[in-house]
């Protein structure tokens, strides 16, 4: 079976609803979707990094326990581990505050082989970071040569607003890596101040990647290509924590790929209703993460997932 390779910032999320913290879950946006992808029953791999410390252990062992092939982690001693404290607001959205140590150069960078039609998933500052770019960068073109589908999740936080110019470079060598694109509504108002998805992708995905997924919250989830855009609702759900929705969104897509055989050369001239299959289990994932407090889709929902694999 083709796999899915992971690669992204780690962190352990404690979480508050109202004053008191309910559960301390590891998290990361490409870390909550490998999670969700190796309960589906996928060949699944993680790279990144952590601290050489009880939390490190922790985010390991947790990989580990979920299916997915820790091998790549690279828990260095010259840091700690992440830590956010995030916060639910009366819609159950998180507002997040993190604790991190400022960058430093990764040395020895290891990855697993990729074949054609693996799956790489991409993003956040993870893939912008000028300290550990070079690194990526590579990865990503080797990948990329292989034959992969690499899916890249913006995920641009209001954090790093201030430094849109200097990281735009390495966003437009992502986009051209891309194979699709998937942002959020809030990730492009942070970004450019847009929230149209239709001038997003004229003006800035098209240019340099042809397939965008537009998602903004419980509304409908675009499909910009260059055949045209197409709208898939969101059925309403009563949600626990919205943590991972985007995160388990990405993580259902990637199963829906996989699931339904969609390979990298097929994938510009799927019809509308193989991309509706695939955005489905992306919503149908989103939708189960929603309903508890954890970052990713249950076990029992995983195990269901991973029966319907061919």
């Amino acid at each position: 079976m083709r796999k899915v390779i992971g690669m992204g910032e780690t962190i352990m999320d404690i979480i508050f609803h109202g004053e008191q913290p309910t559960a301390a879950v590891p998290g990361g946006s490409s870390f909550n979707s490998i999670i969700s992808i190796g309960r589906a029953g996928i060949p699944a791999v993680f790279v990144g990094e952590t601290g050489h410390d009880e939390v490190g252990r922790r985010i390991a062992d947790f990989l580990n326990a979920n299916h997915v092939d820790a091998s790549f982690l690279r828990m260095r001693d010259d840091i700690q581990s992440a830590v956010s404290l995030a916060f639910l607001d009366e819609r159950n959205d998180a507002h997040y505050m993190f604790y991190k140590q400022p960058p430093r150069t990764l040395k020895g960078f290891i990855h697993p082989t990729v074949e054609a039609d693996d799956i790489v998933q991409f993003g956040s500052y993870y893939a912008l970071n000028p300290h550990i770019r070079p690194q990526v960068k590579a990865f990503l073109e080797y990948a990329h040569g292989q034959g992969a589908i690499l899916y890249y999740d913006l995920n641009f936080r209001r954090t790093y607003q201030d430094r849109i110019k200097e990281l735009l470079p390495a966003i437009h060598e992502n986009f051209r890596l891309a194979t699709v694109v998937r942002g959020s509504a809030d990730d492009f108002e942070v970004m450019y101040g847009l929230r149209d998805a239709e001038e997003i992708y004229h003006r800035h995905i098209a240019p340099y990647c042809p397939l965008f997924l537009y998602t903004c919250g419980a509304e409908n989830i675009m499909l910009c290509t260059p055949k045209g855009s197409s709208r898939f609702p969101v059925p309403p759900v009563r949600t626990v924590s919205t943590i991972g929705a985007g995160d388990n969104f990405n993580a259902g897509f990637i199963y829906g790929l996989i699931r339904y055989g969609i390979r990298r050369t097929g994938l510009p001239d799927l019809s509308e209703a193989q991309w509706e299959h695939a955005v489905t289990c992306g919503i149908r994932f989103a939708a189960n993460a929603c309903a508890s407090i954890h970052n990713s889709i249950d076990e029992d929902f995983g195990r269901q997932m991973a029966r319907k694999m061919p």
